[in-house]
């Protein structure tokens, strides 16, 4: 795949009553897509994937991602209700601690998260390292509602990519993360620990069944031997007619064999080792020792 290495900022815009205002934010290093999800009425927003940049050469974090969200924010008029992400990512360090610490937001994420946590925790053999109720404010159930102004933000579970996935829709747009990705990519991968790929059909057949016109926001984007530009919105409609591994007419055997076949050639990404023990803790690093540095744990391998 080419390397997307341009900043790129969008801005989906409300369609009329109960249709929010949506801006994505590309960080190329990880090819991950942060959004911005708003209230055009009471400007209330809910930021949902915003990454905390980590440097797996040095071993060094800095915050321009997430200051760009601020920056995006605070030039609109926004308010920051939520802080919000799908799932503990595998490829970059998530923002939710120091998002909620700058904004006094309260974050949430899916409340299987702490089956998660015992998987990687067993990994890492790290027994009591990770404790979602501590380090989230919420943890969201299937169905589960948040308010985001006059609009509404409804949970839906979506395995596969990991067991504790949630999308977020909110009127007609859908924050889809690592299920789909842009048509002519396809889909995401769900060989991770917990991950199955049967899990993920089904996950984006449920997405597939909200209605057609729904914008549908996914969590990356690495371009096409054909396409260099970063892209992250489609509607369901689209997809179902032009996506190259779920359009109307495949069949859920093949699609399942196809990906498995995929995603056994697929290596760890970089900063999952990292980026999980710092995920699993909602964006916190471990608590520092006695000489007052942070220490991460890589299981030697394991994979």
């Amino acid at each position: 795949m080419n390397k997307l290495d341009e900043r790129v900022v969008r801005h989906s815009p409300s369609r009329g009553a109960g249709s929010p205002d949506v801006w994505g934010i590309y960080e190329p290093d990880t090819g991950s897509i942060q959004y911005v999800c708003a209230d055009p009425a009471t400007k209330q927003a809910a930021l949902i994937d915003v990454v905390w940049n980590f440097d797996p050469k040095h071993y060094r974090f800095s915050t321009g991602s997430m200051d760009q969200v601020l920056d995006l924010v605070a030039e609109n008029g926004l308010t920051v209700a939520w802080v919000l992400d799908t799932h503990p990512h595998a490829d970059h360090v998530m923002a939710s601690a120091q998002l909620r610490e700058h904004t006094g937001a309260p974050n949430a994420i899916g409340e299987k998260v702490p089956d998660i946590a015992a998987i990687w925790a067993e990994i890492y053999h790290m027994p009591d390292a990770f404790n979602a109720e501590r380090d989230f404010d919420r943890l969201l159930a299937e169905g589960e509602t948040l308010r985001l102004g006059d609009l509404e933000m409804r949970v839906m579970l979506s395995p596969g990519h990991t067991l504790g996935s949630i999308t977020y829709v909110c009127g007609d747009a859908a924050f889809t993360h690592d299920t789909l990705m842009q048509p002519d990519a396809g889909t995401s991968r769900a060989d991770f620990p917990g991950g199955d790929a049967a899990e993920l059909w089904d996950s984006i057949q449920q997405i597939l069944a909200l209605p057609d016109e729904t914008r549908l926001f996914v969590g990356h984007d690495y371009g096409t031997k054909d396409r260099k530009e970063p892209e992250w919105e489609a509607t369901v409609a689209e997809h179902k007619a032009r996506n190259i591994h779920v359009k109307d007419g495949t069949r859920r055997e093949d699609w399942i064999e196809r990906r498995e076949t995929r995603d056994g050639t697929l290596a760890l990404p970089d900063r999952i080792l990292a980026a999980l023990q710092i995920n699993l803790r909602g964006g916190r690093l471990p608590e520092a020792e006695s000489d007052g540095r942070h220490y991460l744990k890589l299981p030697v391998d394991r994979f």
